[in-house]
Parts: C-alpha cells; structure tokens; sequence
C-alpha cells in the first residue's frame, strides 16, 4: 500500500523555506533549518525532495506560478499580466534574492536544471506560446516569426535585472517588453 503525501507537511516545509530564504539567504538555507522550522523530521522533507536545490525550485515554483499568461483576446494586456507575474516575483518575494545563486546551480546541476525547465520555466513558456499561437491564429499577428525568440525576447529584460540589480524591476518595464515584441510582430500593412 502506497501512502499518499500529507500536505500538511508539504506546506509546513514550503513556508520554512520561505521565511529561511527571506531571513538567511540562499547559502546559509539546510534541509536541518528547514525541517526544524517547520517541526518536521529531515527524512519527511528528503522523502519530498532530493535536495535543497529541489525544494527551493518547487518554493520559486510557488512563488511565481506556472501559468502566467491568460487568452482574453487582448494580446497585449494578455502578455503585460503574464510578464508582470514575473516582474512581481523577482520583485516582491524572496525569489529575486535567490536567483543567482539558483542560477549557478542550475548551470551545474543537470538533473536540477531539467527539473526546473520541466516543473517552472517550460509551464511558464507554453502559457504564453499558446495566447501568442491564439493571437496568430486570429491573424492579429504575423504568421513568420520564431516562437521561441519571441517568448525569450518578452522574459529577458526582466531576468536581466533581477540578476544584475543595476535599474529597477517595475510594472513599466513589463510593458516595454511586450510592447518592444509586439512591434516586431506587428502585421505589415500593405
């Protein structure tokens, strides 16, 4: 017989993480802190997940979400509220803090890296691929572009600042973004 997960415990370790990332940091964060903060034992947390670098994917995960970008039909309002999200979770929440040092891990951690992409970055992506793919269906947009720049050209000027810190994140730079991408998309009048 199989057990089923108590998400009890599965919040109760989220939350410590949280509120260990926001206090100590990324560096100083232990599965030991963790399951002390949440009144677990560490076998229940490395049942859940193999490693710190596991649970603070699954903490970014539910931090910023993993599907950002409604279909109104309003393509640019569409993609501004997606972006935003993330604007707003770099911004806001411990995940900006965190970012870096997640990033140098995921650059040397293949089996983390596939996680992320499959649990957090490619959730994300295929929101906002689907209201682009409805919005060039609709004919609103051109049908010759490369998806896959596109979606990468909308989220990079926010990466690029959470990781730097040299301007702000704020809801005007999400705007750009889109309105920069949508430019390039624009239909041409004949």
């Amino acid at each position: 017989m199989v057990r089923s997960r108590d998400e009890r415990i599965d919040d109760a370790v989220l939350s410590a993480t949280l509120e260990l990332l926001g206090e100590k940091g990324y560096g100083e964060l232990s599965i030991g802190s963790v399951a002390t903060r949440a009144g677990v034992h560490r076998p229940a947390i490395y049942r859940r997940w193999p490693s710190k670098r596991h649970l603070v994917v699954d903490v970014v995960q539910a931090q910023i979400g993993t599907h950002p970008t409604p279909d109104t039909g309003d393509l640019r309002a569409d993609l501004v509220a997606g972006i935003s999200t993330l604007v707003v979770g770099l911004r806001d929440t411990v995940v900006g803090a965190v970012l870096p040092a997640l990033v140098a891990d995921l650059a040397s951690d293949p089996e983390l890296a596939r996680d992320f992409q499959a649990n957090f970055f490619q959730p994300r992506r295929n929101s906002t691929a689907a209201v682009l793919e409805s919005a060039r269906a609709r004919g609103e947009i051109r049908d010759d572009f490369d998806l896959d720049f596109v979606l990468d050209a909308l989220a990079a000027p926010i990466y690029y600042r959470a990781l730097f810190r040299h301007l702000p994140l704020d809801e005007l730079l999400a705007e750009q973004s889109v309105d920069s991408v949508l430019l390039t998309l624009a239909r041409s009048v004949s």
